[in-house]
């Protein structure tokens, strides 16, 4: 996403959001030994590190602080060699666009075979049930592509690639050590529980819909329970809170209920999001919450 089109979402996505608590990023911070954050207006990266290999999930906004917050979690993005890529929206690669700032320029990008073809342009990314198409990615870093299913290594770190359509047609979300599951935007955490993620922004909600029960049926079958890793929402091991409403997608345009009082007015501003705090406690997983 260029700057300016990252200048003009984050006004016009403040104001249209705002109220609504539909974005709940995490501060910048750990959610454990292996798992770094950092928030990006409204949007979460991640970084995973085990026997000394550090990868990037996520490539987040064309975002001005990144090398700051990055710094504040001692992580040099000049060092990171891997990005794994679940989906092209430009909240999700900003920072590797041609002209995202040339932090990760010499990062290999793993993207899905079929996610691929928006950067081809042999698909357009379209939103808001098909009426609007947006601006085409243009990414010159060396592309990596990934199949559902396929199982492999960086490092000592094991990464398994799931392809969970809906939301854009190739998403793909990333086993990690069969012990972290990043979803990008395939779930949305309510203060109940799981969803679908955000109806406006899907290609297909019904397919999204049925993504998300088939990954469920996955990890359940596999007697799997992952730390579960969404995008704006935040994470939680409670594979039952995660997957409470495989069969429903957040509404965006609505005011979410039932109430989440965590839940900030405007997510993009990011007053609380400091350095004493990323440098502090760990990020708490999401829970049920109770309106009283």
């Amino acid at each position: 996403m260029s700057k300016s089109a990252s200048k003009f979402q984050e006004k016009f996505m403040s104001w249209k959001f705002r109220g609504k608590e539909i974005f709940k990023p995490l501060n910048t911070g750990r959610i454990d030994e292996h798992v770094a954050c950092v928030r990006e207006f409204v949007a979460n990266i991640f970084f995973y590190t085990k026997g000394g290999t550090t990868i990037m999930i996520d490539a987040g906004y064309n975002y001005e602080r990144l090398a700051e917050k990055t710094e504040w979690l001692g992580i040099n993005p000049r060092e990171i060699e891997h990005i794994l890529i679940t989906h092209q929206d430009t909240d999700h690669v900003g920072a590797v666009e041609r002209d995202g700032g040339g932090l990760f320029n010499h990062a290999a990008l793993y993207i899905g075979e079929t996610e691929n073809k928006y950067l081809t342009k042999e698909v357009r990314r379209r939103v808001y049930r098909g009426l609007y198409k947006l601006p085409p990615v243009v990414i010159d870093n060396k592309k990596v592509l990934v199949k559902d299913g396929e199982v492999f290594y960086i490092g000592d770190i094991k990464i398994e690639c799931i392809e969970v359509p809906g939301h854009t047609w190739g998403h793909m979300v990333y086993l990690i050590d069969d012990r972290y599951l990043f979803t990008g935007d395939t779930i949305w955490l309510g203060a109940d529980g799981g969803y679908s993620f955000l109806d406006a922004l899907a290609e297909d909600n019904k397919l999204a819909v049925r993504s998300l029960a088939a990954l469920e049926k996955l990890l359940r079958e596999r007697a799997l329970s992952p730390v579960v890793i969404t995008g704006h929402t935040g994470w939680s091991d409670d594979l039952d809170f995660v997957f409470a409403h495989t069969d429903s997608v957040c509404r965006a345009s609505k005011k979410q209920t039932p109430h989440d009082p965590n839940a900030p007015y405007d997510a993009y501003d990011e007053s609380d999001d400091t350095r004493e705090k990323a440098r502090g406690a760990r990020l708490e997983k999401a829970v049920p919450v109770s309106e009283n």
